[in-house]
């Protein structure tokens, strides 16, 4: 793994948790109503309004978001790497077992954009190659 493709999956979850997280948690019967956007409603869909449980939701991507941070601070991406696949890994079994209320076109975006979310904590855990090092071999 190169330390750009890295940072950029960095990037990309502190993205993810951010928008997600401050959605949910800042307004969660519009988060609720009308996520992910674009005319789509995959939350509304999947059962009644809990405000609680949104709001969860929201403190969830915005922890996630900071462990991210916290991984650009220090350079070092392996927790938040634990963290997102973790999750990521948990978030995606549920909706591929939960896919039958959805449009088809609904099914395949929840399904490629958890699956991308997944494989950008995956590419937070791989090690980064050192170029240095590989030289000297």
């Amino acid at each position: 793994m190169t330390p750009r493709i890295q940072r950029t999956a960095l990037l990309l979850s502190v993205a993810i948790g951010l928008v997600v997280g401050l959605w949910a948690a800042a307004a969660p019967h519009s988060f609720y109503d009308a996520f992910p956007g674009f005319g789509r409603t995959w939350v509304a869909d999947d059962g009644p309004f809990n405000e609680h449980l949104i709001r969860d939701v929201g403190a969830l991507y915005l922890a996630l978001a900071g462990a991210s941070l916290a991984s650009l601070w220090t350079r070092d991406t392996r927790v938040a790497g634990v963290a997102w696949t973790v999750f990521g890994a948990l978030h995606l079994g549920y909706h591929l077992d939960h896919l039958g209320h959805l449009a088809a076109i609904d099914a395949v975006g929840n399904v490629v954009t958890l699956g991308a979310s997944l494989l950008v904590g995956v590419a937070l855990l791989v090690p980064v190659r050192d170029h240095a090092l590989a030289a000297t071999r």
